[in-house]
Order: C-alpha cells, then structure tokens, then sequence
C-alpha cells in the first residue's frame, strides 16, 4: 500500500479505509476527489470528516505535487508541461489536440536506459522510475489545466515496460470507472521493443493498444539504431507481438522514425512490408526530429513520400507524422525535460 494516494487503485483505497476502521464506501470519496476533483491535498477531500484526514495526515498519507514548472505551447495547437516531482526531478508531457481527441504523451521514467540513438532521452540516462501516482498525476494535472484529456499514449520519457508495474496500476487508475474512466482502447503504451514484458501483459485482464518503436527492417541495421535489438532480436519480438495479438485481437501499430539515407530507402520499405507480413498492423512513419548534439538528419520529404508509397501499394495503412511540437522540442525523441548531457551523437 502506497502512502501516495493517487498512487493506489480504488481496491487498494478500499482496504486502507477499512483497514483504518472506516467504512468502505470512503474510498471512492478519495479515488474521485483525487483523480476527477484535482484534489491535491487532504483538506481537499471535503466529504471526508476531519477527524479522518486528520488520522490520514498522521498516519503519512499525501496526494503526490506535480509543479508545473513551464508551459510552452507550438503553432500548431500542441502543448508541453515540465513538471518537478516531489523530490525535484524533472519530467515532460505533451498535449496533442486533434479535432475531438485530446490525447496526452505522459512519461513513465526520468530520462532512459535504453539508448537509442534517434532519442534526446536516452542521453539523460536513467533517474529513476516514476510510480504510477506519479504517471497518473500527470494525466490530472493537465486536465486541471485545460480539460478533459481522451486518449493517453505512454509515448514520453522512458521505457514504459521497463517500469511495468507502475504503468499496469496507472493504467488500472485511468481506466476505473470511477475515476477518469478512459477506455482502454483510448491508452497505448509504446516500447521498444521489451518481449517478455510484452508476452506479460498479454496475459493481464487489462490490454491497452500496444505500439512498437520498430524503426529498421532487419536486425544488423537496429542494432545500429536500437541497443535493446542486442537482447531482444526483432524475430523476438515479433514473437512476443504475435503473442499479444493473439490474446487481444487487436492492431499493433509500428512507429518508424526515418532518418536519411540510413533506413529510408525503397528497399527499406519492401524489407519492412516482407518482415511483417501475417501481422495485423498499421504503420506511422515519422520525421526525425533533431536535438543538440545528435549527427543524424530527418528524411525529405520526397524520400518519406517514396517509403510510404511502397508501404501502400503493398495495402499497408500508414500514416505519415510531421514536425508536431517540433517548435517547443515536443516531438517525437526531442524529450529531455531540461537535463544535460555531454554524450556526442
């Protein structure tokens, strides 16, 4: 049991209560104030007798403070929150309205141990792990700021299957009914490619959208791009994909980032379409976004339009992405919440 309200799921709330000697029925008090009410302290939780959140506050329980440090917004409708944790790291999410979406791009880790070389991220190395009051806190803050927030892709800093846990319980909080009530076909969690986490969370009662950060159509060639390709082959993880699919039913999305003239090519594209062949997938091809000290270039446009006209002709649904947030370093890879680094590209 976390002493991090936001941190708990609404059974866990339950047994505290109860746990505590009060009546169950509090804990949805709790779990509402906390993730539909923006309650940010106990004396926020007015239905709650003071006595009550007296013995909570004497007992070590809080609601977790995300301090939204900056704000920035782009032209083209995007946003970026800096938050400082509770003991002073720094993470990033970003808020991407589109017609009548609002989806949110929340953080699970304070920078990445991954290392992939198209992501500022990494560079930063990994923090820590974030808790899942922490992930959640994210989704509350923001929607405090500028309303409700529909879809949730855990797509920000960090390998979201490296912190498992935590995603899987913050995942259960924004799904609960009685709380944000996201539907789960509304969330995605994006790896790079994690296979027997992957294989794991086809087997939870809780199956979000999953995403691939695939990025190179054969091993010698993401190895290059990809560290984690060393350890979890592509036929691995494909494997662990098939697994997936199996057990949900659903669509994998393949993201590929394209950096010119290293794996944007023509015969790129047909490796690509030959290696996921028997997979239900759709594919988003996006442009490489630069950050300091990074030696690789984005595609053209030209040779982006080529890539997915191969991938088309082939019946593939692709979706190409361009530049969103590139203007606040709120795009795809540009994450890096403030922190230096004196790694070279």
């Amino acid at each position: 049991m976390s002493l991090d309200l936001q941190d708990n799921t609404l059974g866990e709330l339950q047994s505290l209560v109860t746990g505590l000697g009060q009546k169950k029925y509090l804990a949805g008090y709790i779990f509402k104030f906390v993730h539909t009410l923006n309650a940010r302290t106990l004396s926020d939780i007015t239905p709650l007798s003071k006595a009550f959140r007296a013995r909570l506050a004497d007992e070590g329980y809080f609601i977790s403070p995300l301090k939204v440090v900056e704000r920035p917004s782009d032209p083209d409708g995007s946003a970026k929150y800096l938050f400082e944790l509770g003991d002073g790291e720094r993470i990033e999410a970003v808020l991407l309205p589109e017609e009548k979406r609002r989806t949110l791009c929340v953080s699970t880790q304070v920078g990445c141990a991954m290392g992939c070389v198209l992501c500022a991220t990494g560079r930063i190395g990994l923090r820590r792990n974030l808790t899942a009051g922490e992930i959640a806190g994210q989704v509350n803050a923001v929607e405090q700021d500028t309303g409700r927030i529909t879809n949730v892709v855990y797509m920000g800093m960090g390998e979201p299957l490296e912190n498992y846990d935590a995603v899987l319980r913050s995942i259960r909080i924004l799904n609960d009914p009685a709380g944000k009530n996201i539907g789960i076909r509304h969330i995605t969690v994006s790896t790079c490619g994690i296979a027997p986490a992957i294989r794991r969370l086809a087997q939870e009662d809780v199956k979000p959208r999953l995403a691939i950060s695939l990025n190179a159509p054969a091993d010698v060639l993401r190895n290059r791009i990809m560290p984690v390709n060393r350890t979890y082959p592509t036929a691995e993880l494909l494997e662990a994909v098939r697994a997936y699919q199996g057990a949900t039913g659903q669509r994998v999305t393949f993201e590929y980032v394209m950096i010119d003239h290293l794996n944007d090519s023509v015969a790129h594209a047909r490796l690509l379409v030959k290696l996921l062949r028997g997979i239900m997938y759709n594919v988003n091809l996006i442009e490489h976004n630069p950050y300091p000290g990074c030696a690789l270039a984005g595609s053209s446009r030209e040779r982006i339009a080529r890539f997915a006209r191969v991938l088309k002709d082939a019946g593939v649904e692709t979706t190409t992405r361009f530049r969103l947030g590139r203007g606040i370093k709120a795009a795809c890879g540009q994450l890096q919440a403030g922190y230096k680094s004196d790694k070279t590209g």
